[in-house]
């Protein structure tokens, strides 16, 4: 059974264990909703939407998967509505923790928009007959069980957030679970459709001759962050930050371990380094790298990546030139409207990640191709957008280009 919650959502909850349930609706009146838009989700029948289950929500303003709870629920996602949300740690141990009454002031307010909040995959409601998308959000660790568990609790897609898995061999694994169960795996690849790549593709194809692109990543940590940056980022920068522009290559370029024909790494440019973490262990990194990859049927494609190549927040940049090297065009995120746009936005909500206000339309985007896609009862993936066979290619070419560019470089 499913508990509503009245007045305290701290009462509640110690009625929903009580009573051993895990899953619950939550929710006050509007006029005690003080953090949350009194707007509620399209109504609709549900052969004419996409349910969606949030696994992985986190705390308010915080979360990923918050953000994208948020965007469905608010109605900017046609055809889609938020029926679940999974969230085990605030939902359980967490529940009395600063970020835990957060998220409880936030779920208490959900109830006349038809969430329900489940301790585990396995306490969501389904209706039967209900196209249902399974948003994955959570600890990347976490994402081969979650995947496993939505998919036998019958979902018919999952949106998984990149990379997808800690290791190529468990993203393999995951993958091959989907596809005996019939299941489309989707990835949040939002860079796959910016328009800033959008835009530079266009051109390209546009071109009679040869042409060549380079994709710029500029984020803005200081040297002096560098050291926790390692340590929170283990798995390293091609798996990270890199990740996005290596799923470009694979989505648009082809680009797969079997078929790179040559790299070229720029050493004028790149930088890797071995430092302490706050935790005292050493990690080897690229404080910045550059390369250019050519392909056995002939493209290339240049990455340059650099974590302190912004002091404005970071940005994105892609540039086609010419066989000579003379630069055709260029299209940059965040332009000088975005730009305005999103300072305007961290003004007046300073505690919202601001990375939220900047991907807000992509985020958006994916959503909608995603679940107009499980609608439909389409087969294969929207054009353009990641699925796990490129999250597969791309985290293989990370972990083929990581000690090959770190040998290079020594």
């Amino acid at each position: 059974t499913r508990v509503p919650l009245s007045t305290s959502p701290f009462i509640a909850m110690l009625a929903l264990l009580a009573s051993g349930s895990t899953a619950l609706t939550v929710g006050v009146a509007p006029s005690t909703a003080r953090s949350t838009r009194a707007v509620s989700q399209p109504a609709m029948s549900s052969s004419d939407r996409c349910a969606v289950w949030v696994v992985g929500c986190g705390v308010p303003k915080r979360g990923m998967g918050w953000y994208h709870a948020k965007q469905v629920i608010e109605g900017d996602v046609p055809n889609a509505a938020v029926t679940a949300v999974v969230e085990p740690w605030f939902l359980g141990a967490g529940a009395d923790s600063p970020p835990g009454k957060a998220f409880a002031e936030w779920a208490e307010a959900m109830e006349e928009k038809g969430v329900a909040f489940c301790d585990s995959v396995d306490a969501v409601p389904v209706a039967e007959g209900e196209r249902t998308l399974a948003l994955i959000s959570g600890r990347t660790a976490d994402n081969p069980r979650l995947l496993k568990e939505v998919i036998e609790k019958g979902c018919t897609a999952v949106y998984l957030e990149k990379p997808g898995a800690p290791t190529v061999k468990e993203l393999e694994e995951m993958r091959a679970y989907a596809k005996s169960k019939g299941v489309q795996v989707f990835m949040g690849y939002n860079k796959n459709v910016t328009p800033y790549v959008r835009k530079a593709l266009e051109f390209a194809r546009k071109q009679k001759g040869e042409t060549t692109t380079t994709y710029y990543h500029n984020n803005a940590y200081k040297p002096d962050e560098l050291p926790e940056c390692f340590e929170r980022n283990a798995e390293g920068m091609l798996k990270n930050m890199a990740i996005h522009e290596l799923a470009l290559l694979a989505t648009y370029w082809g680009v797969t371990v079997d078929n790179i024909k040559s790299v070229t790494p720029d050493a004028a440019f790149s930088e890797c380094k071995t430092l302490t973490g706050p935790g005292g262990k050493q990690f080897t990194d690229f404080a910045k790298v550059g390369f250019t990859v050519e392909t056995k049927d002939g493209k290339t494609i240049t990455l340059m990546i650099d974590r302190c190549g912004s002091d404005s927040g970071g940005n994105s940049i892609a540039v086609v030139s010419d066989a000579s090297g003379k630069e055709l065009f260029r299209a940059e995120t965040p332009d000088a409207a975005l730009s305005t746009k999103v300072a305007e936005a961290a003004a007046k909500d300073p505690e919202m990640m601001p990375y939220f206000f900047l991907q807000h339309d992509d985020y958006i985007t994916l959503k909608e191709l995603s679940s107009s896609h499980v609608i439909k009862g389409a087969a294969g993936a929207p054009e353009g957008m990641a699925t796990i066979d490129v999250a597969v290619d791309a985290l293989k070419v990370a972990e083929y280009l990581t000690p090959l560019l770190q040998d290079a470089l020594k």
